[in-house]
């Protein structure tokens, strides 16, 4: 039988962390989400002033990197590149920028969502989270 490392609650509470601090400096109101590698939800941390939305939506984005092992940015562009096809794809909602895998030793053990600012920002909160880790 094979292994692998997991997340444990100290790892998502620093993801957490990790993440609203830096949201915080950069005054972005938004949602993060940390998910396992089936794309559950470990951990919601919603910050003032973000969208009701965004609750939705962060975890959606995580739960997307986690179950196509590639950061949901992948599927926006396949998407914007014509392929409306995959709007169909079961089980993924958050096909939007903004949803980034945990990556241990070659395998994904979960995924951070954030929503409420640009794309882009959304995706460097997430990366400040992992960041935490040191992996």
């Amino acid at each position: 039988m094979k292994t692998k490392p997991v997340l444990s609650l100290a790892d998502v509470q620093a993801i957490l962390s990790a993440a609203e601090k830096h949201a915080v400096q950069q005054q972005w109101p938004v949602t993060i989400s940390v998910v396992d590698d089936g794309g559950h939800l470990l951990g919601l941390q919603r910050l003032d002033g973000a969208a009701p939305i965004s609750a939705q939506i962060s975890p959606a984005k995580a739960r997307t990197a986690a179950l196509g092992r590639r950061e949901s940015r992948i599927y926006e562009e396949t998407i914007n590149q014509g392929r409306v096809s995959f709007l169909s794809a079961p089980g993924l909602e958050g096909m939007l920028e903004g949803g980034v895998p945990v990556i241990v030793d070659g395998q994904v053990v979960g995924a951070v969502g954030v929503s409420g600012v640009k794309s882009t920002e959304d995706v460097e909160v997430a990366r400040a989270g992992i960041a935490a880790l040191k992996l």
